[in-house]
C-alpha cells in the first residue's frame, strides 16, 4: 500500500450525502491507518489514506484536504519535513501522531506549524473530538478574519474604533498591543510561534530584541488580567509562543 493514496467513500458511506471535509492521513502503520480511515468515515468525513511520506505530499498537493492526520516517523519523508512543507505554503490544519510522549516532541511539533498534537495509544473518541475542535476552531477563524467585533472571555474588541473593553471597562492599549491582542483573540486556542507573533506585528524584516514581544505582552495583561501575575487568559507556552484561551 506504500507509495500511493487511496480515496473511501465521501460522505462516511451515507448513501446520497454530499461530501464534506475531506481528511488526509499519512500514518505506515496499517492497523492505526484504517482504524482511522474507518472511524473517520463513519463520521461523515471524505477520507484520503497513504503509508508514507511520499505519497502522503503528494495526496496533500493532488486532494487538497481540510485537515491532515500526520504521523512524526514515516518512511520515504518523516511526518515534520511534511508538516514544515505544508506550513510554507498553507494554512490547513495539522494533527500529529506520535508514540513519542516527551514535552520536547510536542513542542517541536507546535513549534513547525502543526495545530495538535496526539500520543498514541489514542482512542477514536479522542481522535474525532480533536479532529472536530480543530475544523470548528478554524471555522470560526474564517468567519473571524472580517470581523470588525470580537469576543472572548469578557474581552471585546472593537477593530474599526480600536476599542477594547475589559468586563465592561474600557481599556487603552497603544497600536502595537491592540494589534497583538486583536491577533491572539482571533485565533484563541491556537499556540501563535513568537516568530510568527513577530513577524506579523513587526514585519519580516524587524530586527529588533524578541523580548519586545514579552514587554509587550506584560502590558496587555496588566490591563486585562485579573491577576497579570498569574494570567489566565494570555498563557505562555514554553519553548513555542503564546495562546489566548478559547
Amino acid at each position: 500500500m506504500a507509495g500511493s493514496a487511496h480515496r473511501l467513500h465521501p460522505g462516511g458511506g451515507l448513501p446520497g450525502q454530499d461530501p464534506t471535509q475531506r481528511i488526509l492521513i499519512v500514518e505506515d502503520e496499517a492497523a492505526i491507518n484504517e482504524a482511522l480511515a474507518f472511524g473517520l468515515e463513519a463520521e461523515g468525513f471524505d477520507v484520503v489514506t497513504t503509508f508514507d511520506g511520499v505519497s502522503g505530499w503528494a495526496a496533500f498537493e493532488q486532494d487538497r484536504p481540510d485537515l491532515v492526520i500526520l504521523d512524526v516517523m514515516l518512511p520515504g519523508r518523516s511526518g515534520t519535513d511534511i508538516c514544515r512543507m505544508i506550513r510554507a505554503q498553507s494554512t490547513v490544519p495539522v494533527i500529529m501522531l506520535s508514540a513519542k510522549d516527551s514535552e520536547i516532541d510536542k513542542v517541536v511539533g507546535l513549534e513547525i506549524g502543526a495545530d495538535d498534537y496526539i500520543t498514541k495509544p489514542f482512542s477514536m473518541r479522542e481522535l474525532i473530538a480533536r479532529v472536530r475542535a480543530v475544523l470548528r476552531r478554524v471555522g470560526d477563524q474564517g468567519h473571524e478574519d472580517s470581523a470588525v467585533s470580537l469576543s472572548m472571555h469578557n474581552v471585546h474588541i472593537d477593530t474599526q474604533r480600536h476599542e477594547v473593553q475589559v468586563r465592561g471597562k474600557s481599556v487603552d492599549l497603544r497600536p502595537k498591543e491592540f494589534a497583538l491582542l486583536e491577533l491572539l483573540v482571533r485565533h484563541a486556542g491556537h499556540v501563535l510561534g513568537r516568530d510568527m507573533i513577530i513577524e506579523h506585528i513587526w514585519g519580516a524584516d524587524y530586527v529588533g530584541d524578541t523580548k519586545t514581544l514579552d514587554v509587550h505582552i506584560k502590558r496587555i495583561r496588566a490591563r486585562i488580567e485579573r491577576d497579570p501575575k498569574q494570567p489566565e487568559l494570555i498563557q505562555t507556552i514554553r519553548g513555542v509562543g503564546y495562546k489566548f484561551i478559547d
